[in-house]
């Protein structure tokens, strides 16, 4: 009788652990989804803001009457967007220097990377140590201006995309990744059966690689399509601006524009109100290409980080 006392109580207690671990998930839960709802709102507010201010009308956006749904709809502002030379010409070079420009990235990554994961590879302590030393000191704006002058690449296109070639921080996650994630005994069935070390590579590592090669392509194109302080200072024709820098000398000139809202006419004062409208418009038009991008690789996104840093 004791010991099915003893057992039972036994069981009671577990069961009320189980209850009150339970309670505690619940509420784990409840505060953590109340958080990131708390965060979604502080975030998604000013997106949804930018966008119902770019389908208002001038008159309503300065009157302050837009919130959460355009009022007066409108895509005039739009419509003037696709009209400018200037922005087009802007957009499609923003195209050009990222997919370049990533293309690159992602060659000279995975080259790097691959061999420094390998244990066989002779060096490979000393090379990464160099690589590392690059993230601690870098070169200064004006050694690096003299060296791309020096080596002809201002006001050209490769000036936008050979600098910034490799990232060390993201070749340090893809060797990460390479290293922990590719089993040895792969490489060393791949060697029996003959296969070049070209081979390994381009038939075995990168088909197992998607979820890093995806969150690298990710990472450097939204650092090619937000690229602003290269175009500003290493170029200086305006056919080859990227986006970032056509939008900087056009929110400049609103600004311009607003300073002097104060002494223009009625006639002006609609133009600063269309112009206004025009500032929201091209927030969103300079962000779509970065949004239609993130689904396709959304689902390796958080895979490829994770397994990225693990250590086995």
């Amino acid at each position: 009788m004791k010991q099915v006392c003893g057992k039972g109580g036994l069981m009671m207690k577990k069961e009320k652990r189980k209850i009150k671990e339970s309670f505690s998930d619940k509420m784990f839960y409840l505060v953590n989804g109340l958080f990131l709802l708390i965060c979604l709102i502080i975030v998604a507010f000013p997106i949804i803001n930018v966008i119902s201010q770019s389908f208002s009308s001038p008159g309503a956006v300065i009157a302050g009457k837009v919130f959460l749904w355009p009022v007066d709809f409108s895509v005039d502002a739009y419509k003037q967007i696709f009209q400018s030379k200037m922005l087009m010409s802007g957009y499609k070079n923003s195209i050009m220097y990222t997919f370049v420009g990533t293309l690159i990235n992602i060659v000279m990554t995975v080259a790097i990377a691959y061999p420094l994961s390998r244990k066989d590879f002779v060096g490979r302590g000393p090379i990464t140590a160099l690589f590392v030393f690059t993230m601690i000191f870098s070169s200064p704006l004006i050694p690096t201006y003299l060296n791309i002058r020096n080596l002809n690449l201002l006001d050209t296109f490769w000036v936008m995309v050979i600098p910034g070639a490799i990232s060390v921080y993201n070749m340090i996650i893809a060797r990460t990744f390479f290293q922990n994630t590719i089993p040895t005994e792969l490489f060393e069935a791949s060697e029996l059966d003959g296969a070049t070390d070209i081979q390994v590579l381009t038939k075995v590592v990168l088909p197992l690689s998607k979820p890093i090669l995806a969150v690298l392509v990710l990472y450097y194109a939204i650092g090619h399509w937000n690229a602003y302080f290269d175009g500003l200072i290493y170029l200086s024709t305006e056919s080859k601006f990227p986006l970032q820098v056509v939008l900087r000398n056009i929110l400049a000139s609103i600004e311009m524009l607003e300073q002097m809202v104060s002494t223009v006419g009625v006639q002006d004062a609609q133009r600063i109100a269309t112009v206004e409208v025009m500032k929201y418009a091209i927030i969103v038009f300079g962000s779509i290409p970065v949004l239609i991008l993130y689904p396709f690789v959304q689902k390796y996104f958080v895979k490829g980080v994770m397994i990225g840093s693990l250590k086995g």
